[in-house]
């Protein structure tokens, strides 16, 4: 383990002896073109553009909001946008009609409508949170954050409706512009905004391994393609996936093979950096993977699932670091879709039998009054901009309340997960387009734009400058979205170009107020440091998939189910967080830090497989909840019990190790138990086990236990 940090491409050694040059090639990869990246920043551009020149010609108030709307809502794919927008409607609505209909029994009041902005202000930051359709969420956040300023102010209640109606409808013109944008560049079928950035990391894996096949050094080309491939990693790939509307299911399963590619792309770039000579049975080895590879690619591509990769039982030692382990990876690749039998199936398309799937989500997240994570987040949120509400009411700056909440809440939609990454990025963004390009476009510049055609040019420089940050990885992403937040609300408040430097000087020290109070908060009150978070949130997640391995442990199918798909959903974002935080380690600096790469090491390895096997988990659960074509006889499901409590304290084991702790409990001898449920099912001779669902149940459950026996293994190394 000790030399496992150079040999993974996570942690390169310049990043740890010279962080500057580390840095240069991070924003070097960051910033560098990829497939799609211009014709997306494009996109995001002509819809803000459009919105503000509507806004500017019919003079539309709050055409920031509208600005903010266009940009975020474009950053997803064409088809997700298209599909979500009407999604997007209906939450737009609804936070208006919460501020007309509840604000109208608190206004006179001054103590309930203090409480009532606090309330709303939590309820926003809840529903940031929960809410699975990122556009709905950012729209219903902003429509009650604006919402508050307008009714906190001394005016009569039909302007305060007015402007309301006004926070609508510049909403409602942004996902029309949207949406019309985006119709006119969609061109892909349904997944290929997934799919076709994984087909063409396998690709690249798929030339390294001929070229060491061949015995042929790499060729430029694709040595710079699979290193920026790496570099650049899945973050974006897992953050398109998690604000999709694409059914539970494609998300879990595409989320596993995302992990998987992610991890051969890695395992590939260490290689780059390596010197070896592969003897001629590992140039057959890599041979057979470039071609299971290529199959697989092949697959994905044309929509079909993957079929099973055999894997070398051979125990000589090769020549070639990782050979193994990349075998290993490659044939997990197929168990991403255990328990799926055609495309339709594992895409959620109408065909799929309604009994085998986790009921149908709604526009909340399964697990939104289970997982406590969204309450801590939501008060950790309203906290900070109640704080923000206090001071500037507290000092009477009222100019400050709308910038504010939208720094506020804008930096609430981060999704990077690690205390000093957010702090460099949302100060630099605020330095940036609040200071560099806000005051100092009113100060040299907009004095001397006499047009709105001028001002146009000027836009679209800036906003295409925020759109290729915010086009990057979520490491970097955020940077442009501060810088787009700050420089819109500086000069979007008024239909006239602002040259007053006292406005400019309230808006960006209300964003410096705003990103204070989320940096006490969020990065200071409750900071953690970004290894030790990202270590809970692995245990966490071991431990979560041991309660998921003993499901269902009582009640009846239908409160089984509902419980399951909730603790399902919070394992899913326990991953997502392990990963998000991963990504920020390398931000971070101090003493720890040797050790913190070294962890993140071995959780990057450790995470593929462990996504796996809960895949497979939950594939599984439909032979445990013994749904309608699933049912097992009464002896099986007796073993089968057993077994799965022993497969779920080994994963308790694992957690303790990890956490440093000796394992409580010693677990059964699992490949005992699995022989005896084998037997159970030869003196049974079910017409169901010899089914097509239950002729799976057997080879599922050994590829179960192999998986969870080799992470036992690996994690007893340490």
């Amino acid at each position: 383990m000790a030399t496992l940090a150079h040999e993974i491409p996570g942690t390169p050694i310049a990043e740890r002896s010279r962080p500057l040059a580390w840095l240069w090639a991070f924003l070097k990869h960051e910033l560098a073109p990829y497939p799609g990246r211009a014709a997306t920043v494009a996109r995001m551009v002509l819809a803000a553009t459009l919105v503000m020149i509507i806004c500017n010609t019919f003079r539309i108030p709050y055409a920031f909001v509208g600005a903010i709307n266009a940009l975020l809502i474009s950053r997803e794919s064409p088809r997700a946008t298209l599909s979500s927008a009407g999604s997007v409607l209906l939450p737009v609505a609804a936070g208006v009609a919460y501020i007309l209909i509840s604000v109208q029994s608190v206004i006179s009041v001054p103590l309930l409508h203090f409480l009532w902005n606090i309330g709303s202000l939590f309820l926003a930051f809840y529903a940031v949170t929960v809410m699975i359709n990122y556009g709905a969420a950012l729209a219903f956040a902003l429509m009650i954050s604006v919402g508050v300023t307008i009714w906190d102010r001394q005016s009569p209640g039909e302007n305060g409706v007015e402007d309301t109606l006004y926070l609508l409808l510049v909403a409602l013109i942004a996902v029309l512009v949207t949406s019309t944008v985006e119709l006119a560049f969609n061109r892909t079928r349904a997944g290929d905004d997934i799919v076709l950035p994984v087909a063409e990391r396998l690709a690249a894996i798929h030339s390294v391994l001929i070229s060491y096949s061949e015995r042929r050094p790499l060729d430029q080309a694709t040595e710079e393609k699979i290193t920026r491939l790496g570099m650049l990693g899945t973050s974006r790939l897992r953050r398109a996936l998690l604000r999709s509307d694409y059914s539970p299911r494609y998300r879990t399963q595409m989320s596993g093979v995302v992990e998987l590619v992610g991890r051969l792309v890695d395992i590939a770039t260490a290689l780059t950096q390596l010197s070896f000579e592969p003897s001629t049975t590992d140039q057959e080895h890599l041979k057979n993977l470039a071609a299971a590879v290529a199959s697989i690619r092949g697959d994905l591509t044309y929509r079909r699932i993957p079929g099973p990769i055999p894997l070398n039982s051979e125990d000589e030692p090769h020549r070639v670091p990782l050979l193994r382990e990349m075998e290993n990876t490659i044939a997990l690749i197929p168990h991403a879709f255990a328990g799926s039998r055609s495309i339709a199936e594992y895409q959620g398309d109408e065909h799929q039998a309604p009994s085998e799937e986790k009921p149908k989500s709604g526009p909340i997240a399964a697990d939104a009054f289970a997982n406590p994570e969204h309450l801590r987040f939501a008060l950790k949120g309203c906290l900070a901009v109640s704080a923000c509400y206090v001071i500037y009411n507290a000092i009477d700056w009222r100019g400050m309340a709308v910038t504010v909440m939208l720094t506020c809440f804008s930096t609430a939609l981060s999704t990077i997960g690690v205390s000093r990454q957010r702090q460099v990025l949302r100060f630099a963004g605020f330095v940036v387009g609040g200071l560099v390009i806000g005051m100092g476009s009113q100060v040299f510049l907009l004095p001397h734009l006499d047009s709105i055609t001028a001002f146009t040019v000027f836009f679209v420089l800036v906003t295409t400058l925020a759109a290729w940050f915010l086009t990057s990885s979520p490491r970097l992403s955020f940077f442009g979205l501060q810088m787009a937040v700050v420089f819109f609300v500086i000069n979007m408040q008024t239909f006239a170009r602002e040259t007053s430097l006292s406005v400019a000087r309230d808006r960006v020290a209300a964003v410096c107020l705003g990103l204070m109070m989320m940096w006490l908060i969020f990065d200071q009150l409750w900071r953690a440091p970004a290894g030790v978070e990202m270590r809970r949130a692995f245990v966490s997640g071991l431990r979560l998939l041991a309660q998921f391995t003993r499901e269902p442990v009582a009640g009846d199918t239908r409160s089984a189910i509902q419980r399951a798909s909730a603790l399902h959903d919070t394992i899913n974002a326990k991953f997502d967080a392990v990963r998000s935080l991963a990504d920020g380690v390398l931000l971070e600096f101090g003493p720890s830090r040797h050790q913190d790469l070294a962890l993140r090491d071995r959780i990057r390895r450790w995470q593929p497989e462990l996504r796996a096997l809960f895949i497979m988990r939950s594939a599984f659960l439909k032979y445990r909840l013994q749904l309608p074509g699933f049912e097992l006889p009464e002896a099986v499901i007796a073993s089968l019990q057993a077994y799965d409590e022993c497969s779920a304290q080994l994963l308790e084991n694992i957690a303790d190790r990890i956490e440093g702790e000796k394992p409580q409990q010693r677990p059964a001898d699992s490949f005992a138990l699995l022989e005896q449920i084998q037997e159970s099912c030869r003196a049974d001779r079910s017409r169901l086990l010899l089914a097509e669902r239950g002729g799976a149940f057997v080879p599922l459950l050994r590829q179960i236990d192999r998986l969870t026996s080799r992470l036992a293994d690996q994690v007893s190394l340490l």
